[in-house]
């Protein structure tokens, strides 16, 4: 397999290069770009070290089979006919082609089959924290078809980048040595706050990413679910967590919920109450799964259950994400015809 990331001194970009390592993705030749600030910077892989090329309009992608990009919407829009038109498939995790009709929006634990289909050579990876969401919810949708979901999001500065984290950390030091506090990555102070607000705001008084929760949790689900979103920034580094009330056609027992919760792909249960046992992103930080607990009956809905969950955004909410979808792609055979 000859592998391209695209945006790879990025933290997804560098999330990309320890996932495929730890998962030991076949990889026969790999090549790193990125822009002009990060071309000729070298990352190690595997033992050998790789210098990223400037990504630019040209034949760089002919043998490429799979592009992983994580670079932004409006460098995914540019450069995507540059990547595919040679047959390479693009995982791309920005939001750049996540609702339109032909390009599928994957998480494999929910509609892996639909990575088959693919008529621009395009795949999607959905929106960090609807990804973390629709794998605890498959399983409860095949109990009962889900009708509506209310969720209020806890999401983390690394949803923003490598330097938002960063910042995030600069500000605590800023704060504990009386210095004044620097903010250009959030609106406002993330350190010791909570900010209401993630993405532009739209004329229907939700953010863009509360919109994408409504819209991409349909198409990942095949599914004519209403979604309502709160999403609010926190000041953990790198996972997201998730409370989240579900309304279902009939009553799902906890003891359902739990046993189907605990034997899905990709879930991990930590509900045990009585002992203080559940998720918390200061320990699902850097790890694989979705962990979910806290689930009980719904008090404002017979039909309603609600849990709590928490996962790695960079991993599950990206990195991992693309890559088990192209684990699936070669599983599929879909690299073994001739010329590819």
């Amino acid at each position: 397999m000859n592998v391209a990331i695209v945006g790879a001194s990025g933290a997804v970009g560098q999330e990309f290069l320890r996932v495929l390592a730890e998962r030991n993705f076949p990889i026969d030749n790999l090549v790193l770009f990125g822009s002009e600030r990060s071309a000729g910077t070298k990352y190690t892989f595997r033992g050998k070290d790789y210098e990223v090329k400037l990504l630019q309009h040209n034949d760089d992608f002919k043998d490429i089979d799979i592009a992983f990009t994580s670079a932004g919407a409006g460098t995914s829009r540019e450069y995507a006919d540059d990547i595919t038109k040679f047959g390479a498939v693009m995982i791309d995790n920005s939001s750049a082609f996540r609702m339109d009709d032909d390009v599928p929006l994957v998480v494999p634990e929910c509609n892996a089959e639909d990575a088959l289909k693919r008529p621009r050579g395009i795949i999607a990876n959905p929106n960090c924290t609807t990804i973390m969401m629709v794998v605890v919810l498959q399983p409860l949708e095949k109990l009962s078809h889900i009708r509506r979901i209310h969720i209020a999001s806890y999401q983390s500065a690394s949803g923003a980048g490598a330097a938002a984290m960063a910042e995030l950390q600069e500000q605590y030091r800023q704060l504990v040595n009386g210095e004044e506090v620097t903010v250009s990555k959030f609106p406002y102070q993330l350190a010791y706050n909570v900010i209401p607000q993630i993405d532009v705001f739209q004329p229907n008084g939700y953010t863009k990413e509360e919109m994408k929760m409504f819209n991409e949790t349909r198409k990942i689900m095949h599914s004519d679910v209403k979604c309502s979103a709160m999403c609010v920034r926190v000041s953990s580094l790198r996972a997201h967590s998730e409370s989240v009330w579900i309304e279902t056609e009939r009553p799902i027992s906890v003891e359902e919920a739990r046993e189907a919760i605990a034997a899905a792909p990709g879930v991990t249960l930590e509900d045990e109450p009585e002992r203080l046992v559940y998720p918390m992103p200061l320990d699902t930080a850097g790890k694989d799964d979705v962990y979910v607990g806290r689930i009980r009956k719904d008090l404002a809905d017979d039909n309603g259950l609600t849990f709590w969950l928490s996962g790695d955004q960079i991993r599950k909410g990206a990195a991992l994400n693309a890559v088990q979808i192209a684990e699936y792609l070669v599983k599929a055979g879909e690299f073994d015809k001739a010329g590819r």
